[in-house]
């Protein structure tokens, strides 16, 4: 393929995949590019045509088992030419040995069970806007939520439990963020709950969501929400939901939330053995 490369990106490059992700209707959040790089800086590759970025692809190694891949994104006037292919090439070479999940768009489940993937379960999006949530959630457990803006030993262990690595560097960077809000819920001394609300191309996401039960997930919403400034609040809120977890479907339905976007959570090797009835809101679609 004369005059096509593909190497790692800057920092600025990574800043031109996620605007692309935006332009394919991803939403993803203002400050993605700077949390997401840490945690991989190797792992965020784009493909190069007579030195113009054309493609990218995310393949964040987390550790010698676990991978995430995303950003999958050929620009148009050059799809169908075999660019992406030769980027995934390189991305699964990156990934090699390991448990590679993704979140994919579901008319390409096809796609990437032929390249040795698996389908796991469904991911829906639900939003709506914040001033329509809010008074919805009304009196709810408010006493154990407390802001956070730094990892802690405790969190870094509750968040290991919810996902199938260890992620210190991107919850670092997640947590302190310019303009990211995150709250943790804590019992009798111990983190029962945690979660993230960051602004995005359109509106806010909150990612992660994860609680022992609905009712600190709903906790952790409002205090989120509620910290939004009102003159925001006609802004939509959205929650990535997995579809096998009952309770946050309902909530979702409780709140009166929307569907308006859903992907297929694939494994190259096995889905790992997370307890999604405590995940109310995937992290992102892009690292996990």
């Amino acid at each position: 393929m004369s005059g096509y490369s593909i190497r790692s990106l800057t920092a600025d490059e990574l800043q031109n995949a996620v605007d692309w992700a935006g332009r394919e209707g991803w939403n993803p959040g203002v400050h993605d590019a700077q949390c997401f790089r840490p945690t991989d800086p190797n792992g965020f590759l784009g493909g190069f045509l007579d030195g113009e970025m054309i493609a990218s692809v995310s393949a964040v190694n987390y550790d010698d088992a676990f991978s995430f891949l995303g950003f999958y994104i050929v620009r148009p006037e050059f799809r169908h030419h075999g660019h992406g292919l030769e980027i995934a090439r390189h991305a699964l070479a990156h990934c090699e040995g390991r448990n590679m999940g993704l979140d994919g768009v579901v008319e390409q489940q096809d796609n990437y069970r032929k390249s040795g993937f698996t389908f796991a379960y469904n991911n829906f999006r639900f939003g709506a806007p914040v001033r329509q949530v809010l008074p919805k959630l009304g009196q709810v457990l408010g006493n154990g939520v407390a802001p956070i803006k730094t990892a802690t030993d405790a969190l870094k262990a509750y968040d290991r439990q919810l996902f199938p690595a260890a992620r210190d560097a991107f919850l670092q960077s997640w947590l302190s963020a310019y303009s990211h809000i995150s709250r943790v819920y804590t019992e009798n001394g111990q983190i029962r709950g945690y979660a993230t609300l960051r602004p995005c191309k359109t509106g806010y996401k909150v990612g992660p969501l994860f609680a022992d039960d609905a009712a600190i997930a709903q906790a952790l919403l409002a205090s989120l929400l509620a910290a939004i400034p009102v003159d925001h609040r006609d802004h939509d809120v959205f929650v990535d939901m997995p579809q096998p977890n009952d309770a946050a479907i309902a909530m979702a339905q409780q709140l009166e939330l929307k569907k308006v976007f859903e992907t297929a959570r694939m494994y190259s090797d096995h889905e790992p053995d997370i307890d999604l009835s405590r995940v109310f809101g995937v992290t992102t679609f892009e690292l996990g």
